[in-house]
């Protein structure tokens, strides 16, 4: 699959989406806005579409534009968050969408895939989890920080802006912060560029840590390992299933 930044910012949206259709790329997961044309186009060679939400508003646009699937992106994830909790947001878009409903925001084990199944999702998305695996194709530094984080190394910044977005805590986002304080409503993208543009490349290749605010989930503090991915599904999976079988029977019964 690949990930589109559907926001009418994202000058190269139209050159990635023909891209996908020129691959048949099976899955697009689109995020800032959801644009019935993408989805169109995707539907015509035989794709589907899912669509990150963060409120029920933003779910009942998606759906009327057609998308295959929503992802549920609540209080805990990390990047582009949403505040709402999953019980909520997840029920309340069962009540008027019958295509696929995925749960995303701090999930890491097996429990978590249970129990977004029995809340109602029909998948458990996960992101800052898969970080830290062998196979990531990031600097040994990253990982480890993730290791070494817990729940309260995260933070949101950007809130001003109404751009909300969950981090790790380091020197740029405490700078952030800081110009988020002094300037209140005033503040611009333009006030924090050197702290939020083109610093993932040096973040996440280059390993320097304090180089701008990265993305981080909540879940950051039930990272203990860095697993290979085989080993980390393998886990979630017979975690799941041993729940389903044993505490779910035991409540049913």
């Amino acid at each position: 699959g690949v990930n589109l930044i559907a926001h009418r910012t994202n000058k190269t949206l139209t050159m990635e989406l023909d891209l996908c259709v020129k691959y048949k790329v099976p899955l697009i997961i689109t995020s800032l806005g959801a644009v019935p044309e993408l989805v169109e186009t995707v539907h015509g060679y035989g794709g589907i579409v899912f669509h990150d939400v963060i409120s029920v508003r933003h779910a009942r646009k998606a759906a009327a534009a057609g998308v295959d699937g929503l992802i549920a992106v609540v209080a805990g994830a990390g990047g582009h968050t949403g505040l709402a909790n999953p019980f909520a947001l997840v029920n309340e878009i069962r009540s008027f969408f019958d295509g696929s409903v995925l749960l995303s925001g701090a999930l890491s084990t097996g429990s978590d895939i249970a129990a977004a199944q029995m809340m109602g999702a029909d998948l458990a998305y996960f992101g800052t989890r898969f970080i830290a695996t062998k196979e990531a194709p990031v600097h040994q530094n990253v990982k480890e920080a993730l290791v070494g984080a817990s729940e309260l190394d995260t933070t949101l910044i950007m809130r001003p802006l109404r751009n909300t977005e969950r981090v790790l805590k380091n020197d740029a986002v405490t700078r952030i912060q800081e110009k988020e304080k002094e300037l209140g409503e005033n503040i611009q993208i333009n006030d924090i560029m050197d702290e939020v543009a083109g610093v993932y490349p040096k973040i996440m290749s280059e390993g320097d840590m304090d180089a701008g605010a990265w993305s981080c989930g909540m879940v950051a503090g039930l990272i203990h390992d860095i697993p290979s991915c085989e080993e980390l599904v393998g886990g979630m999976v017979r975690e799941a299933e041993e729940i389903i079988k044993s505490r779910l029977q035991n409540f049913a019964a």
